[in-house]
């Protein structure tokens, strides 16, 4: 169990809190120190895209681990597992994980995870919660559907939750770790399209995680691949039956 939530510093408005808490663990700043922040100007997600939430709607969390060993390999697949359980004990809701670390209610997206690392040093974990905006609230151009956790959870209780569900997950076991991912895979046997992993783009079938975190496909070719990185998205549901969208060219 690690300990997170002290030191913490919280900002009424910062650029992005990942951003200070790099700064904070170049520094020297001790494992378990948290930012949050009741709006982020320049909040980011992974392949720097933008995360942008209403002030104090939204936990925008980041946490310091250090330092950084073999137990932390599927840290990439801990963090939304512990974000899972988090949401869990605050609403009666039931959460997926969506390859590599979004975590969906219902197929929509309500956290995101952002994690930079400085091995052996350190590493900064930065999730991004959606606690109580309206549906009306989110941007129009996200590339998912979005939702809340709702249910007149405050933004403090979400911290707590995440705080004490990350400190049990940050060091579990692996084999813990993988099996507890796997539960909650919203890929495995979903129509999937994929570029930038590391192979050509293509499309097939989830198959899982292997045991160092990849995305594992059956691609339509007949290869089984494991994806290390890149943009994966559903498909239609007929895709995975091989009858094309309406809109297939």
């Amino acid at each position: 169990m690690t300990d997170l939530g002290l030191p913490h510093l919280h900002l009424r408005l910062t650029d992005s809190t990942n951003e200070r808490a790099r700064g904070l663990a170049a520094a020297g700043a001790p494992s378990g120190t948290i930012v949050t922040a009741d709006e982020q100007s320049a909040g980011r997600g992974r392949r720097g895209r933008a995360w942008s939430a209403p002030p104090r709607a939204a936990l925008l969390y980041s946490a310091i681990l250090r330092p950084l060993g073999a137990a932390h390999a599927l840290l990439p697949l801990a963090v939304p597992v512990a974000v899972c359980e988090a949401i869990e004990s605050l609403a009666p809701r039931s959460c997926a994980i969506k390859w590599p670390n979004d975590v969906w209610i219902a197929e929509r997206k309500v956290s995101g995870v952002l994690i930079e690392a400085r091995p052996p040093d350190w590493a900064v974990i930065g999730i991004g919660v959606n606690v109580a905006i309206e549906d009306g609230g989110f941007p129009a151009d996200l590339r998912w559907p979005a939702t809340s956790i709702g249910g007149g959870v405050a933004v403090d209780r979400a911290r707590d939750a995440v705080c004490e569900a990350l400190g049990r997950w940050v060091d579990a076991p692996a084999a813990e770790v993988l099996d507890a991912f796997r539960a909650r895979d919203a890929l495995a046997g979903r129509a999937l399209a994929w570029e930038g992993a590391g192979t050509d783009a293509g499309t097939g079938v989830g198959a899982g995680v292997d045991e160092r975190g990849n995305l594992l496909v059956d691609a339509d070719s007949g290869d089984r691949l494991a994806l290390g990185a890149g943009e994966v998205q559903l498909r239609p549901a007929s895709a995975a039956a091989g009858v094309r969208p309406p809109d297939a060219k």
